[in-house]
């Protein structure tokens, strides 16, 4: 039997290890597309395969189709951010756009700031190039740009490397559905100019807000190319197609495309979002997409408040998460495999600190699951904070009996 010869960065990893999920389980877990809510892309399909079809069987530029690159600069422009098509990277979704940056920034030992709680898929990404992590906390107006400062001015005084890279996502914020204030972006670009650091903004909820007013992109504020944007369609046309864009400075684009081991992405998937866009669909799409996950958003709000009053959840204004804090004595780790035994699963917030958090914290994801299946699996949830407490209440039917219905994203 061969032995493997790992590299460090392997035998260094410790890889995120959440239970088994069982069948028939409601989940509020990942930030899934809601099933109902999927576009029907069939002529642009028959578009693809017929009119662009010796395009889409081919190989693809590296940067993109051209067309769609000009698509995504007008988009991300419409917002404010002075953008051209030199500026934009088509990629396989946001997270190789990461991916990406940390391949051209970080060495072996660079450090990253993040928020404190962030993305817990982005943590694996940086901890595979071997990243140390500057953890930065937030409050109702997002990252905490003063403490940020003061960590680097410590930093500096000690003589150490500043960090690569400072990641975050501004708008509805996961897992704290947080959106930074505008007052706080700008004095995060000025923060990024004066010690030289590039700002990673991940912005894939933009457009699935259902309330309040639209606050320019960080990258809008930016008059120095400190600020790279990270972009998708997963969350406004369907996460499947695997497309996203990095929005950068031109010199930056073009040593990104040099890295792309894929060579280019897929232009059949380019072409199914270019021509859907392009055909006027994709604005009444993201209008249905808001319309249900704003719905789903207050069936879960309310829900949490009848079957789990003694939690508390702030009120986002968009995008797919609630971030929900429990009784202190509650271990979200230890709840986890008791409510998967009664149907229900969440992300504890153990797999959302870079070092550690406090542990009574869950994010639940509304995103998925139809209406009747979030109020149902509330009442699962509350059935296992009883069970892990010990503490059961009177009226909530076992969870055994009601898993025998299908409670798919569908059911409503």
């Amino acid at each position: 039997m061969i032995q493997h010869r790992y590299a460090d960065r392997v035998r260094q990893f410790s890889p995120l290890r959440l239970p088994d999920v069982p069948p028939n389980v409601i989940s509020f877990g990942s930030g899934d597309a809601y099933p109902g809510g999927m576009p029907d892309m069939l002529g642009s399909a028959r578009q693809a395969f017929t009119e662009f079809r010796s395009e889409v069987l081919q190989y693809s530029a590296a940067k993109g189709l051209p067309e769609l690159r000009q698509w995504v600069a007008d988009y991300v422009g419409s917002q404010g951010t002075r953008v051209t098509p030199d500026h934009v990277l088509i990629v396989n979704g946001a997270k190789h756009g990461l991916d990406l940056v940390c391949k051209l920034f970080l060495s072996p030992g660079d450090s990253v700031v993040v928020t404190k709680p962030t993305y817990m898929t982005a943590l694996p990404i940086f901890r595979g190039y071997e990243a140390v992590f500057v953890e930065i906390g937030q409050d109702a107006e997002g990252l905490l740009t003063q403490e940020l400062e003061e960590c680097l001015r410590d930093i500096g005084r000690k003589g150490q490397p500043l960090p690569k890279l400072i990641y975050n996502i501004p708008e509805f914020h996961n897992p704290t559905g947080i959106t930074m204030s505008q007052r706080r972006r700008i004095e995060l670009v000025g923060i990024a100019q004066r010690y030289g650091i590039l700002v990673v903004e991940d912005d894939p909820y933009r457009r699935i807000r259902f309330e309040g007013v639209s606050v320019p992109p960080i990258q809008s504020f930016d008059q120095s190319n400190c600020v790279i944007g990270l972009g998708t369609f997963s969350k406004i046309v369907a996460p499947g197609l695997r497309i996203g864009w990095v929005a950068a400075a031109p010199d930056v684009i073009e040593k990104m495309a040099w890295f792309k081991s894929d060579g280019g992405s897929c232009p059949l998937t380019q072409r199914l979002i270019l021509e859907y866009s392009r055909a006027g669909y994709i604005i009444p799409h993201v209008n249905d997409l808001i319309r249900i996950y704003a719905s789903h958003r207050d069936t879960m709000l309310k829900a949490l408040s009848e079957h789990l009053p003694e939690a508390t959840a702030s009120k986002p204004h968009g995008g797919y998460y609630l971030w929900v804090r429990l009784s202190e004595h509650v271990n979200t780790d230890k709840l986890l495999p008791v409510a998967l035994r009664h149907g229900v699963e969440f992300l504890p917030a153990s797999v959302f600190y870079a070092t550690t958090g406090p542990a009574n914290y869950l994010r639940l994801a509304y995103s998925y699951s139809a209406p009747d299946a979030i109020e149902e699996g509330m009442r699962r949830l509350r059935a296992a904070m009883a069970e892990l407490t010990g503490q059961p209440r009177p009226g909530i039917a076992s969870a055994s009996q009601r898993m025998t219905r299908d409670w798919g994203p569908g059911n409503s």
